[in-house]
């Protein structure tokens, strides 16, 4: 799993290098691809960036038409960092020989392998996110002391 991780964040780096982004603008992207319209207050929470370095990262990824700041409706002190991931054709294009040796990889599987993969990997995920949040809540604490 370690070497699967090791990989994946190699494989993000390049992406976001060779679509002019660096990794950590790029993991942004794709906390609100995932999420989809947030607070920054949210953003910097989910990312682990001061509210200033979050402010700086929006500014950027708008600029490149990565993202849109919007008005919240309830408050309006507040706005929502909207992801506009979808309509970036190089990043769809980026992704796709990936895509398609995955495809070919899952092909090789059953129907009854590939439900137990992903129940698995969803479960990691899980996992991962649980372990995200321990490790953040103690170097959150190391690091005001």
């Amino acid at each position: 799993m370690r070497g699967l991780g090791d990989r994946m964040i190699l494989y993000q780096d390049r992406i976001a290098a060779s679509l002019g982004l660096n990794n950590n603008d790029f993991i942004s992207v794709d906390i609100l691809r995932e999420k989809g319209p947030i607070t920054a207050g949210e953003l910097s929470k989910l990312t682990g960036l001061a509210t200033g370095s979050v402010t700086a990262l929006i500014d950027r990824l708008e600029k490149l038409g990565y993202v849109r700041r919007q008005n919240d409706p309830s408050d309006r002190r507040k706005v929502i960092i909207v992801p506009l991931y979808e309509n970036k054709q190089e990043v769809s294009n980026a992704y796709l020989p990936l895509h398609s040796a995955l495809v070919k990889l899952a092909s090789s599987y059953t129907v009854e392998e590939l439900e137990l993969i992903t129940q698995f990997l969803g479960k990691a995920s899980t996992v991962l996110g649980e372990q995200i949040h321990i490790l953040s809540s103690t170097t959150g604490n190391k690091s005001s002391s």
